[in-house]
């Protein structure tokens, strides 16, 4: 296979339509990108100028697996992500903006990352419809799901808590979290969990979304890059779920 290059891997974005002022929030899989010379931080330096001077790019940096009540406090800077290689260097970075909440951070760059960013704590769900999972949306955001299957996109948790009895997707009792941020304040985040495994579901309606030109798949280096309308995406499943609330469980089918 060849040994993919920092030119390279921004022509891949250019061949898949990607603008320089889109906001891209991207799930990855860095062993699936194949040989590249600098490794991941060329992967990451190469979103980064592509997205983040003019755009906004944005990497999730959940930390659910970690922060709950038994170890209930979350750390902006000490508290590692759970979801691989990419996001773990990407909050690290110069001028990255990481979210505050306790287990469904994000880490933002570029255009407006304060903005996107902030007040995250301030809800007691993960992906509040006005926290930044809502804000892709607002944004008329893009997901680059890069080697990773449809089942792990995060903002579809985000579009469930939206359209569905509380119930249905989070746990019977609170948990008191805690958001620390860089500066030592701590502030409590009562948060209600995800219950179940909806996930295992999120691919279910995959026929949909092609027919309807919500998903696309293109390449990023050796990867199969899936990508998603964020707007197209909410609408879709939206009504999906208004006809049926449990679509995204063992009983939805």
């Amino acid at each position: 296979m060849p040994m993919h290059t920092f030119q390279s891997l921004t022509n891949d974005l250019e061949r898949a339509g990607f603008q320089h002022t889109d906001t891209v929030l991207v799930h990855s899989s860095m062993k699936s990108i194949g040989k590249v010379e600098g490794g991941a931080d060329t992967v990451l330096d190469v979103l980064s100028d592509y997205f983040g001077k003019e755009g906004l790019l944005v990497f999730p940096t959940g930390s659910w697996s970690s922060v709950n009540a038994e170890h209930p406090v979350f750390n902006v800077n000490t508290t590692e992500t759970c979801i691989g290689l990419l996001p773990r260097m990407f909050r690290v970075r110069p001028g990255v903006i990481r979210s505050l909440h306790p287990t469904h951070s994000v880490a933002a760059l570029g255009k407006d990352a304060a903005a996107f960013t902030a007040g995250h704590e301030c809800f007691d769900t993960p992906c509040d419809r006005k926290s930044p999972w809502g804000r892709l949306a607002d944004r008329h955001g893009k997901i680059m799901m890069i080697g990773c299957s449809i089942k792990s996109n995060t903002f579809l948790h985000g579009v469930e808590q939206w359209n569905v009895p509380r119930e249905i997707v989070f746990a019977p009792q609170q948990e008191m979290l805690y958001s620390e941020d860089g500066t030592g304040r701590r502030v409590a985040v009562p948060s209600w969990r995800h219950t179940g495994s909806h996930s295992a579901y999120y691919d279910r309606p995959e026929s949909m979304y092609r027919q309807s030109g919500i998903l696309r798949d293109r390449r990023f280096g050796d990867a199969v890059c899936h990508i998603f309308d964020c707007v197209k995406l909410a609408a879709l499943v939206g009504e999906i779920l208004a006809f049926n609330p449990y679509y995204f469980t063992s009983e939805g089918q």
